[in-house]
């Protein structure tokens, strides 16, 4: 089985790649440049270069799961925003089931479930999450779909929750625990067409994920 991931790059990517790699995978990382190969071929990927906002479809051949952990990040405006989370995750299940992948994880966020409830700022980002997920729920594609919370820098936990805490303060996770919520997804049939909120808790990710 190869797992392309999109977004290798990032700050789940990349903890993603270690983490499939030590698991004795070698999964394909789809990256921007060739300066950013050398990285993932430290982290035990095999990078290959394409463009989310070009045609990416050949970076797909022969892969058999795909992760969308891509993002525009929060110091860019709405265009990249819907260029990215938006158009990229579409064009990116489109190909995944034109290349016959047998399952998708997407990486999506909080709010993506009812973006009018979310606050003024963040209100496109969520309608485009909500907007990605939708796609690939009604795609055909198996899959999986992830929606973090706030994210965090410190390391793995293996104490997830699925459900929403009570307070705002306690709606987070780590990056490093998104990441093996992210690996479980592509070993565990048992995840398959789920959406699970993801927060900081008291279940093992296993557990959690069941």
């Amino acid at each position: 089985m190869t797992t392309l991931v999109i977004g290798a790059h990032g700050q789940i990517g990349q903890r993603l790649i270690k983490h499939l790699a030590a698991s004795g995978d070698t999964p394909r990382a789809m990256i921007r440049s060739q300066e950013q190969a050398q990285t993932i071929k430290a982290l035990g990927g095999e990078p290959v270069i394409a463009d989310l906002e070009g045609d990416f479809s050949a970076a797909l051949t022969g892969c058999d799961k795909v992760v969308f952990t891509a993002g525009s990040g929060g110091h860019t405006g709405a265009d990249k925003t819907v260029l990215i989370d938006l158009w990229g995750a579409i064009k990116a299940v489109d190909a995944a089931k034109a290349s016959g992948v047998k399952q998708f994880v997407m990486v999506s966020s909080r709010g993506a479930e009812n973006p009018d409830a979310a606050p003024a700022r963040i209100k496109h980002y969520t309608v485009c999450k909500h907007l990605a997920d939708e796609h690939l729920i009604h795609s055909g594609l198996t899959y999986s779909i992830l929606r973090p919370g706030r994210l965090t820098d410190e390391d793995a936990t293996d104490q997830v929750r699925t459900d929403w805490p009570d307070s705002q303060e306690e709606q987070w996770v780590t990056r490093a625990d998104v990441a093996a919520a992210i690996a479980h997804c592509l070993s565990s049939n048992a995840t398959h067409q789920r959406i699970y909120p993801l927060f900081h808790g008291e279940q093992r990710v296993a557990e959690a994920l069941a």
